[in-house]
């Protein structure tokens, strides 16, 4: 394994567009997401998707990551500052280039995911947030990854690639 960050802070809401609540762990079960988040659930509650008890869950809503590093350069880049939790993701990185991991198993404490897909951002953020925020995280709005083998995620924890 090759150590590719870290886990800097933790988020979760439990339900479509409540305010985030960092926490300093959470647990991560296989194909179903976060323990305590809005997309944790065998019906979809969250705001973008939604499937039924007799439908298969899509790919990509375990939970969300976005860099610390992508956050600190829209506030330099853009002049815009989101409140911790904001950004609406589960899990803010440093020192982990995301969008690499598209395609890719890692690991997230003991937990091993898949990335899925670009987590690129939306109308709704910028409409809970401030003008300009949705063309700033174009292409850096983090990673949609599924939980593969479950487990707890704790801040502090290292994020590495699997190969």
């Amino acid at each position: 394994m090759h150590e590719t960050g870290t886990v800097e802070r933790i988020f979760t809401a439990p339900e479509a567009e409540a305010e985030m609540c960092e926490r300093r762990e959470v647990e991560a079960l296989e194909r179903s997401g976060l323990r305590g988040d809005r997309y944790f659930s065998e019906i979809e509650t969250g705001t973008f998707v939604s499937w039924s008890a007799d439908e298969q869950r899509p790919d990509g809503y375990d939970l969300t990551l976005i860099e610390q590093e992508a956050l600190e350069a829209i506030e330099r880049e853009a002049d815009i500052d989101l409140a911790p939790g904001d950004h609406r993701r589960n899990i803010e990185t440093s020192g982990t280039p995301l969008n690499h991991l598209v395609g890719e198993r890692f690991r997230v404490g003991d937990v091993v995911c898949v990335g899925d897909r670009l987590c690129e951002p939306c109308g709704f953020l910028e409409r809970h947030t401030e003008d300009g925020v949705e063309a700033a995280l174009t292409h850096r709005g983090g990673l949609r990854a599924d939980v593969l083998e479950g487990g707890t995620i704790r801040a502090g924890a290292e994020i590495s690639l699997l190969e």
